[in-house]
This record gives structure tokens, C-alpha cells and sequence, in this order.
């Protein structure tokens, strides 16, 4: 493998479509967690998206203000390959449910696998965010209902902009 990798580097990668509270949440405590937080801004080609890869970017840089230890990118590719290409050794995942369990478990160890250097912490999703994901947001979007509680002002009105819009 060859690179030196930092322990006290994190990575927390995803779609971020919306970005909403429970990922703020995530970055939060993972910037009081490491020495620098990389928001890793993924295509992932099972899902559609509603927002561009650069508005989703945008987005995240614009929420991530407030923490001086957290930079945003964007990425292709596997996950594990954009870990090692920072200098990290982590892969931070947020879980909410059972379910995210059994995927972020398979991912895990596939991971491992790939790179046995790196390696991959969860942090369980606060109570108040659990139930909250992006496809589930982009839903109540298209259908009217009232989104103050789970995203930050400047995303929700990106995206009832894009709801519009369609």
C-alpha cells in the first residue's frame, strides 16, 4: 500500500441528498472526534439524484462553516480508494436503524478487505435524527409538507426551489 495514513483523519462519505440534520449531526461530533473531517461528496449510480454533485457540495460547504477541522470534497470511485487518497484511516458511518446495520456491516468488511489499513467507526444517530434520511425529505418535499425540523434553511430552500422546478 505504501502511504502513510492519519489516525487522527476521518473521512464520512455519502450522497448527501439532501444534506439534512442528522449528517450535520455526524460532522459535528466527528469533527470533535478527529483532527480533521473530510466530507466526502459521492455518485453513487443505484441512486438518482435530486441536487448536482457540485450544488450538493455547495451545500455541505456552506453547513460545514462552523467547523474549522472539516473540508469538503467530491468524489468517484470507491469510498475505501478516496480514504487512502486523503491520508486518512477512517471511514466515519452514521447509523440510524437495524436495517443501515446490516448494509454498513457488509460495507465494512468489504472494506477491509479492499484496504485492511483502513477502518471503518459508527456513530450511532442521535434519537431526534433516526428516522431521518434524504429520500424520505425529497419526499415530503414533492408532497408539501413542512421540513423546518430536518434541514438546515439554505438546503430546505434549495430544495423546495427544485421542487418547483419539476
Amino acid at each position: 500500500m505504501g502511504q502513510t495514513l492519519n489516525a487522527r483523519v476521518a473521512v464520512y462519505t455519502g450522497t448527501f441528498d439532501p444534506v439534512h440534520h442528522g449528517h450535520f449531526d455526524i460532522i459535528k461530533r466527528g469533527s470533535r472526534l478527529y483532527d480533521r473531517l473530510i466530507v466526502g461528496v459521492g455518485i453513487n449510480t443505484d441512486k438518482t439524484t435530486m441536487f448536482s454533485l457540485e450544488d450538493r457540495v455547495e451545500l455541505l460547504c456552506d453547513v460545514a462553516k462552523p467547523f474549522p477541522n472539516v473540508e469538503v470534497r467530491s468524489f468517484e470511485g470507491l469510498a475505501v480508494r478516496f480514504v487512502r487518497e486523503s491520508g486518512a484511516r477512517i471511514i466515519l458511518r452514521g447509523l440510524r436503524t437495524l436495517s443501515d446495520m446490516e448494509y454498513e456491516f457488509t460495507m465494512s468488511l468489504m472494506n477491509l478487505h479492499l484496504d485492511p489499513e483502513i477502518e471503518t467507526v459508527f456513530l450511532m444517530a442521535t434519537e431526534e435524527y433516526s428516522h431521518v434520511s434524504s429520500s424520505l425529505l425529497r419526499q415530503i418535499a414533492v408532497l408539501g409538507g413542512d421540513l423546518t425540523k430536518f434541514l438546515p434553511h439554505q438546503v430546505k430552500d434549495a430544495l423546495m426551489e427544485k421542487v418547483k422546478k419539476q
